[in-house]
């Protein structure tokens, strides 16, 4: 039975202006080296710089794979909760979001679904290695859609700059998460970028 093994990555630390910096390229070289061991069949990136300069400088350890932009990685929000499903915190980060945006999003988040979370074409084929290097919402949304979570769950599952989340999906069986948000690659003072500043483990 072929696996497809999805290695999900948010890009690595960038400024406000969206320009990966100098940790944010360690962090995507340490990520790089640790997949270094994987048959990697592709990099796909989000269009945005951050992203696109995290996959070419992790694939510099993948020789010969190739690396290739998808615009269904691109950072969106998957789904606007309503006004039930919202916890308090989350209230206010909705504001302003109108229907068409909001249908926007959820084209975005399908067309990720539909081209990613999956068993891709039909009889006997190898497993398939991919790494997506992409933003904290498109993860959230495939590890709530590996989960048949309801679609509101997406809200608070963050990512770390280059923390690796795996999935593997089989036919005719429920996705697999193999790992969530791990940064075991990264040492102490690389980790936890990306999230509020606080006391981490």
């Amino acid at each position: 039975m072929a696996t497809r093994h999805l290695y999900l990555a948010r890009h690595g630390a960038a400024d406000a202006f969206g320009k990966l910096t100098d940790i944010g390229h360690q962090q995507s070289s340490l990520l790089g080296e640790r997949l270094a061991g994987i048959p990697v069949d592709a990099v796909w990136h989000s269009p945005l710089p951050r992203a696109t300069a995290s996959a070419h400088e992790l694939a510099r350890h993948l020789p010969d794979v190739p690396v290739t932009e998808a615009a269904e990685l691109i950072d969106h929000v998957p789904y606007v909760p309503g006004p039930a499903e919202t916890p308090p915190s989350w209230a206010g980060f909705f504001d302003g979001y109108d229907e068409a945006e909001a249908a926007s999003g959820q084209r975005l988040a399908e067309a990720l679904v539909a081209r990613f979370a999956n068993v891709p074409g039909h009889g006997p084929r190898p497993d398939t290695h991919e790494v997506l290097v992409t933003h904290a919402y498109p993860i959230a949304w495939l590890v709530r859609h590996a989960l048949d979570a309801p679609p509101s769950r997406w809200l608070g599952l963050e990512s770390a700059n280059t923390a690796l989340t795996v999935i593997e999906y089989r036919d005719g069986l429920p996705p697999t998460i193999v790992m969530f948000n791990d940064m075991s690659h990264l040492p102490p003072g690389l980790r936890w970028t990306g999230f509020p500043g606080s006391v981490r483990p």
